[in-house]
């Protein structure tokens, strides 16, 4: 038990040296990743769409 007070103590002192971002700075941080991920899924779903018009031509 004396150990995972130790863990839990030395994590604490750990989280004191960790630099958070602001409030602005996690909005904005957050908006770039869903704008990234739906930029991602269009490009994806667009060559996924035409890889299969492509194959239906060639199969059907």
């Amino acid at each position: 038990m004396s150990a995972f007070i130790d863990y839990i103590k030395d994590t604490r002192g750990e989280l004191s040296h960790v630099s958070w971002p602001t409030r602005k700075q996690a909005i904005a941080f957050t908006v770039i990743v869903i704008l990234v991920s739906i930029f991602t899924a269009f490009f994806l779903g667009f060559f996924d769409y035409l890889f299969s018009l492509i194959i239906k031509k060639f199969v059907i």
